[in-house]
């Protein structure tokens, strides 16, 4: 199942008050009285795909002008994943896209239910329409696009050599990117260098450990404050047992306090159970002042002043702190710095060696470049003879003789990611006509029928699952009207196709007839957008040839052409 418009509403728009197309996969036209909206219908499928939006375009009266549109596409394709990327839904295979502009300018657009970027819609038609209106002929006029198609339409033939060249490419240009950050980059590299050099050897000479700067702060401390520190503890134990080198009246100990406390309790504690919990606890006491006291007095005895051991703790620190301060936060940082350097040192040291082995790569992919260049080239310039052919046989057959299409393959500077060839298609309008490019060779109505022979040589090669032409048989009649429709039912075969026409010979070969009537005040309301069916092609063709739907001729003329293209389905 291919991708197709099912539905378009347009409300608010030109002429157009409200009117619904129900689409068809194949073959639809739109036709009408003049200035009945069928140009708007074109219009709207623009809008709806990212068309530059022109208030001037809204409908007078009107606030806004909306246009929605039902699609039907594949759940797992790659329309399905762009939507899902930004946020739309999907539901039962079908995708809602809206777009309205106010009558101010302003422009909003909706995909899936989730408000996107107009330009979003923009890059989602490139896989899902071509419009072709008189003043809206961008797909094919696009010279990156025209690239593109001319390689589809090349085939098989150019599909491995295109990928080969793609692979070289990438690794071509990798490596050139190298090679220049090497050699435009060498005095800040041989600067680099030597900083990391420098800040190498000075870790080297320091040579610290990780965590040493944690335990020499501490170290430090303690020597720093040894006479204090030995004169607390020295001061605690004797509080809590006594000096014994004070008299009997000096200050009394805690050892000797508790011992009291104890005493006076142990002496009535069979009195009362309560009491003789307290004079346990007394005593837990006791063992756990004498314990402490020990520890007091075995700390006294460890700490000692070291002047030396001091200076030489200071001076460690200094050098730590220096490195610290330049390379990383702690010890244990600098030494991670120092790995990381050394990595990148040996990595600058070796810059020579990988700048000639890059050179001789960069040489060799070079070489390949060219040759696989060349190669896409050749099968391009084959394809282009053979499309510039097909195109221009397809122009004779509508009404344009003497045009000749050709395919110009131009050099480019530099490789490119798709090879070294600019392609632009041209076309000579007579044959003293010099070729051009298309949107300057053609005029408005030459350049739809242009792009239609186009889209017929294209349709298998650059598949878009649905194409709209607005008056692409402009200035056209009698028998080169019968070969745009025989072609336009021709390109229906592989996609949908869209058309405003006001040829009868194009209508007749619709596989949906849809026409646009006016109301009585000129709007064209819902109901106005009608699907014909057979008697009602009948009059509306008639309508097309004689002015007139109730003419005998006319009506015999409009059962012909309907018999004429059934036929030659």
């Amino acid at each position: 199942m291919r991708p197709r418009v099912e539905e378009v509403r347009i409300q608010g728009l030109g002429v157009i008050d409200e009117a619904v197309l129900e689409l068809s996969p194949g073959f639809n036209v739109v036709t009408g009285e003049t200035g009945a909206g069928k140009t708007m219908v074109v219009t709207g499928l623009g809008l709806l795909f990212g068309g530059r939006a022109d208030p001037a375009r809204v409908r007078p009266g009107a606030d806004r002008a909306t246009i929605e549109g039902t699609l039907v596409i594949e759940s797992e394709g790659r329309v399905a994943q762009q939507v899902e990327d930004v946020g739309g839904e999907i539901e039962g295979g079908e995708l809602i896209i809206s777009r309205t502009v106010s009558a101010e300018g302003r422009s909003r657009a909706w995909l899936g239910g989730r408000t996107v970027p107009v330009g979003t819609l923009t890059y989602l038609a490139d896989d899902l329409v071509a419009v072709h209106g008189q003043m809206d002929q961008q797909r094919l006029l696009q010279p990156g696009r025209q690239r593109a198609a001319l390689d589809r339409y090349a085939g098989d033939e150019l599909v491995k050599p295109l990928r080969a060249y793609s692979q070289t490419y990438k690794r071509h240009k990798q490596v050139a990117v190298l090679l220049e950050e090497l050699t435009t980059r060498a005095r800040e590299r041989a600067q680099e260098a030597d900083m990391l050099r420098f800040g190498l050897e000075e870790i080297e000479k320091v040579d610290p450990k990780a965590g040493e700067d944690t335990d020499l702060r501490g170290e430090e401390e303690r020597l720093a404050h040894a006479d204090a520190l030995r004169g607390a503890a020295t001061s605690a134990h004797s509080a809590l047992l006594g000096d014994p080198m004070e008299s009997d009246g000096g200050a009394r100990d805690v050892i000797s306090l508790l011992g009291e406390a104890r005493s006076a309790v142990e002496a009535v504690r069979d009195f009362d159970p309560q009491l003789a919990g307290v004079a346990d606890r007394l005593a837990e006491a006791g063992y756990l002042i004498s314990d402490v006291a020990t520890d007091l007095a075995a700390y006294a005895e460890s700490i000692e002043a070291d002047p030396a051991r001091l200076a030489a703790i200071q001076e460690r620190r200094s050098l730590l702190t220096g490195l610290i301060r330049k390379y990383a936060q702690d010890s244990a940082g600098v030494l991670a710095w120092a790995q990381r350097s050394a990595e990148r040192l040996a990595e600058l040291e070796g810059d020579d060696d990988r700048i000639g082995e890059l050179t001789a790569e960069l040489d060799e992919l070079t070489l390949r470049l060219t040759d696989q260049a060349g190669e896409l080239t050749r099968i391009r310039t084959a394809a282009a003879e053979r499309f510039g052919e097909a195109v221009t046989a397809e122009l004779t057959a509508l009404a344009m003789p003497h045009a000749r299409v050709t395919v110009l393959l131009t050099p480019a500077a530099d490789f490119g990611p798709d090879g070294v060839d600019d392609v632009e298609l041209r076309m000579a309008a007579h044959p003293a006509a010099p070729p051009l490019p298309l949107n300057k060779g053609a005029s408005g109505g030459e350049l739809s029928r242009v792009m239609l022979a186009i889209e017929v040589v294209f349709a298998g090669a650059d598949p878009v699952p649905t194409f709209v032409f607005d008056e692409v048989d402009a200035g056209v009649g009698g028998k080169a009207a019968v070969e745009i429709g025989r072609r336009l039912a021709r390109l229906a075969r592989t996609a949908q196709v869209i058309v405003v026409t006001h040829l009868p010979q194009v209508a007749a070969f619709a596989d949906q007839h849809l026409v646009v009537e006016k109301a009585g005040d000129g709007s064209v309301v819902r109901s106005g957008v009608v699907r014909l069916d057979h008697d009602g092609r009948v009059r509306e063709l008639s309508r097309m040839l004689a002015g007139l739907e109730d003419s005998e001729l006319g009506r015999a003329h409009a059962e012909e052409l309907l018999e004429i293209a059934s036929a030659d389905r």
